[in-house]
């Protein structure tokens, strides 16, 4: 199908013009005012580590509704008052690590599930909504983290999305490698990519033919064993499919261009470059679905720290607590920046990226090593959520109930969700 679309073209990017009368688009707008298309759903999950400040992030519990005080925490996020949800009381049944802040956080999974072994994981909500959103996007998922392993609070893991068999899904850990995978276009000759692509599929069939002799004469358990790698197997084979798909489509690039960002980037800067890569993505529809697993350690340095992250968390009032919330503030701050971002990009129809995109901000870990009460918030347009208002749900109600409503909010197909026992109905009820 052609398009009457018209783009600049470079040797590294392709940018979408603006509708163009002088380009022959007049005879075709009011079609397109009256059939605008539907614009998709897309995601984006922000995993936080070692949770928040108890006394100044979260609103009180007896303040529920539309009226609530904005904690000091917050603070910053007033102005997108209307467009964000805060939750209270919701938890995960399972998690029993003070410092796994991500790794059951988007799964709601018992790591001792499978008898004798001592870690087990399960997909990852973002993964499902991937599989429905990411068919027709170059990308099916990106996945965000920061690079080191310094002590975060984020626990296992190489992001925060987890497969179908409970593997960790990798992650770009530089705003350098984020900006690279999604917009620059690779020079590499054509008929050089295809035989790159060629000899990759080839090496995967000879893998599964010799899979079929070695499962001779091996025990049920290492048959699970090698069913589980000949699933990673045929993960490889469809990332390959859809590679050859769009080998010969360049990436689309939004006006303005983002440029290259510098490598020395750390902290503040380094989220706000993320945050900014993430929705020049969303715009140009790259991919529908992010995770971003965030630093903390040099996050909470960049903004003039001399402690830990580990010992920031274990605080009390004095400088420690001023660390903790001064970290809260900033995050708040950024995640302001980024609605605003969003809110600020238009679609076809004339709604914006944030009508359509769901939000969430958020931890495994409520504070210091508590693990109740998982710090959340809910912002965008995309789940059909009621905004507006702080609800405070029934103590311990099922981390995985938001997470099957959002699902269930977006038009996508899910029976249940990690531990979910039904959805978070009051979501969507004024």
């Amino acid at each position: 199908m052609k398009t009457r679309r018209h783009f600049l073209r470079s040797s590294t990017a392709l940018i979408g013009l603006p509708v163009l009368e002088s380009l022959g688009f007049r005879r075709f707008a009011s079609a397109a005012a009256t059939k605008p298309a539907a614009p998709p759903k897309r995601f984006v999950f922000l995993g936080m580590g070692f949770g928040v400040t108890q006394d100044t992030w979260y609103p009180s519990q007896d303040e529920v509704g539309a009226g609530y005080t904005m904690p000091q925490g917050l603070a910053p996020l007033e102005k997108h008052r209307e467009n964000l949800t805060i939750i209270q009381n919701l938890a995960n049944q399972y998690n029993n690590e003070a410092h796994w802040g991500s790794t059951f956080w988007l799964t709601g999974a018992n790591r001792y599930a499978e008898p004798g072994q001592s870690f087990h994981n399960t997909v990852s909500v973002d993964q499902v909504a991937a599989e429905q959103l990411g068919r027709d996007t170059r990308y099916t998922s990106v996945q965000l983290t920061y690079k080191g392993g310094d002590n975060s609070g984020h626990g296992p893991g190489l992001s925060l999305a987890w497969n179908r068999q409970g593997k960790p899904v990798s992650a770009l850990n530089t705003p350098v490698a984020a900006f690279h995978k999604l917009f620059s276009d690779d020079t590499t000759p054509l008929a050089q990519r295809q035989a790159e692509l060629l000899k990759q599929r080839s090496i995967l069939d000879t893998v599964l033919e010799d899979a079929k002799t070695t499962r001779r004469g091996l025990t049920p358990a290492d048959q699970d064993k090698l069913d589980e790698y000949l699933q990673s197997i045929r993960e490889i084979e469809q990332r390959l499919e859809k590679e050859k798909e769009w080998l010969e489509v360049p990436k689309q690039v939004p006006d303005p261009a983002p440029v290259e960002p510098d490598k020395s980037l750390q902290g503040v800067e380094e989220i706000k470059v993320m945050y900014d890569l993430m929705a020049a993505a969303l715009q140009v529809d790259t991919t529908r679905v992010f995770t971003y697993r965030q630093p903390l350690d040099t996050f909470i340095r960049s903004l003039g720290a001399t402690i830990t992250a580990h010992n920031m968390s274990h605080y009390e009032p004095g400088p420690r607590m001023e660390t903790s919330q001064m970290r809260d503030l900033e995050q708040s701050k950024l995640l302001a920046r980024f609605l605003d971002r969003l809110q600020g990009i238009r679609e076809a129809d004339g709604s914006s990226l944030l009508d359509h995109t769901t939000v969430t901000l958020g931890s495994n870990i409520h504070s210091i090593h508590y693990l109740t009460n998982c710090p959340t918030i809910v912002a965008g347009g995309g789940a059909g959520i009621k905004h507006g208002r702080h609800l405070v749900t029934a103590p311990k109600t099922p981390l995985c109930n938001l997470w099957l409503s959002l699902l269930r909010g977006s038009g996508l197909e899910a029976e249940s969700h990690g531990d979910s026992t039904g959805t978070i109905e009051d979501l969507f009820v004024a």
